[in-house]
Formats: C-alpha cells, structure tokens, sequence
C-alpha cells in the first residue's frame, strides 16, 4: 500500500499531463484509473478547482469582501453548475447587490425542477440559521460571516493556520471544511501562505493512512503527511519513476492529504485484502471524461508556466 500510494501519484499525474498535451483517451494502462473516477495528484489542477480560481475568484471584482463572498458562495455548494445557474439568473455575483430572497428562489427553484445544487465531494452540514432547507441556511451563513467581518479578520491572519482557525469558528464548518475551504482562499490575494505550512487529515485521509501504515510510530496523522512530501522525491526514485511535477511546483501538503484519500478509494479494487477505518468495498463514482477540458491556469503568485508540449 506504501508503494502504491507513490504509483498512484505518479500515474495520475501523468494522466494528467498526457491529456493536457491533446492525447486521445486512454491516458492510462491502469484498468482501475481507466474505470473510475479520481482527483488529480494536485489538488489545484483539478476541474472545480480550476474553475474556481479562474472564473470565480479572479474573474470579478477584486475588492476584498467580493472575493470573500464569491469563494465562500461556490464552495459551500461546490458545484460548477450551481455556480452557473446563480450567475445566469443575477450577473455579477458581488456582495453590495447580494439578495437572500433572490438567491434563495433560483437555488428553490432549481431543486424544485430536480436539480442537484451540492457537489458530491463533501458532507455539507446544514448550519442552525432557522430555515428547513439547507440552502438557505448557507446563504444565511454567508451573511452571518460577512456582517461579521471576515473578510477583514481573514486578511490580518498571519498563518493559514489562524485563517483555518477563523473559519472554524463558523457554524457547521469542521476542521475538515474550514481547512478545504482556508486553501481555497489561499489562491487568492487576500492571503499568502505556503501550503506548506499546515494541514488537517480530512475522513478518507485517514483511511488512506490506516490502510498504509501498520505502525505510526506515535506521529501524528498531520505529521504523515508531512513526512510524505518531504520524502515524495526520494520515493519515487526508489521506485524507479521521474514524477512530473506542476512544472516546477513539488507536491504540497494539500496535495499529500488529498493522495490519501484517493489511494483509499484505489485500493478498495487494488488491495481489496487491506482494511481501512470505515470498511468500504467499492468505489461508486464511474470515470466519464468531459468533452471540453479546462485550459490550467493557477494563482498568478506562483508564478507557474503551463508548457502543453
């Protein structure tokens, strides 16, 4: 499982790359990543992340409180086609001309005509804001941290640490979204912090570390992952693969985190002998490629250079 964990990395990255660069489908000899659906070996590389940083975080406004507003308004329903419907309906989402009552009935509506509004990736908790539909409890929050000023607090943080500290301390937002939600921030200019600096080990994380480890040692889950991307190098030598990076750019802590739980999905096929924490046998989500790929293009403050060729 520790060997696989590093093949895993490697082979999605290069998947990654090998359809970047125009490759016809399949990118992979691996008949578990051809069959089934996974995250890309970056975290940021991945297709609601990207959609993300380009068209909601910095296409609009750039006045603190918009881009606060934005972000939070994508990522509590995590779903590009949310995200669409919203703007068709509004225009510019912006948070001076917000309408708890406007953005309430689109979001009613769409469930009304059977239309998921939440992305399958994470247990979104319903925040207490007094409403039986969980929507509007959100859009509720969303107000609660802008009356409260986050967007200000957030940007006296001095470590993404205390940026997750202070999302945390919003209702229905555990450590597991707090820390989601803190790297998506990240990408922004609001903040700038190493995602090297702090992680939290989201449920299929620790799955994934369960299933690798027979023995910690006494470290830490955080501490693994940590080990694992100042080791990540080393491994894949010893492997015997050249791991193509983000051009330039090492593997992070989010993206070790995020490797974890993929791997515990992998291996539910690949080791189905190696138990993990919650006992699960299969992997749900088919692979279904998009007819139209995201062009990449991250944070210009890491100064990343996309080479198609």
């Amino acid at each position: 499982m520790f060997d696989t964990y590093w093949r895993f990395a490697s082979e999605r990255q290069e998947m990654f790359m090998r359809r970047l660069i125009g490759n016809i489908p399949p990118w992979t000899e691996d008949p578990i990543l051809r069959s089934h659906r996974f995250t890309n070996t970056y975290r940021a590389s991945d297709r609601v992340s990207q959609y993300l940083i380009r068209h909601v975080i910095y296409e609009g406004s750039q006045k603190p409180e918009d881009v606060f507003f934005r972000t939070i308004l994508f990522k509590l329903f995590n779903k590009i086609e949310t995200w669409e419907a919203l703007r068709r309906a509004v225009g510019a989402a912006c948070w001076r001309d917000f309408d708890f009552d406007a953005y309430a009935t689109i979001l009613d509506r769409l469930l009304d005509h059977g239309q998921r509004i939440y992305s399958a990736a994470y247990i979104m908790p319903s925040p207490a804001f007094g409403s039986p539909r969980k929507h509007r409890n959100h859009l509720r929050l969303i107000e609660y941290m802008m009356a409260d000023d986050a967007p200000r607090k957030l940007m006296k943080a001095t470590t993404l640490r205390a940026v997750f500290e202070l999302l945390r301390s919003y209702r229905s937002l555990g450590d597991f979204l707090a820390y989601q939600f803190a790297i998506d921030l990240n990408y922004s200019e609001l903040t700038d912090f190493s995602e090297m600096e702090f992680v939290v080990a989201g449920p299929g994380a620790r799955d994934g570390i369960r299933k690798c480890f027979k023995d910690t040692a006494g470290l830490t889950e955080a501490e693994i992952i940590r080990v694992m991307a100042e080791r990540a190098d080393g491994e894949f030598s010893r492997l015997g693969m050249k791991f193509k990076n983000l051009w330039g750019r090492s593997l992070q802590l989010i993206d070790c985190q995020n490797v974890f739980c993929e791997v515990s999905k992998y291996s539910r096929v690949a080791h189905p002998e190696v138990e993990g924490v919650f006992g699960r046998t299969r992997i749900k989500q088919k692979f279904t490629p998009h007819s139209t790929p995201i062009p990449q293009w991250y944070p210009p403050k890491w100064n990343i250079k996309v080479f198609y060729a």
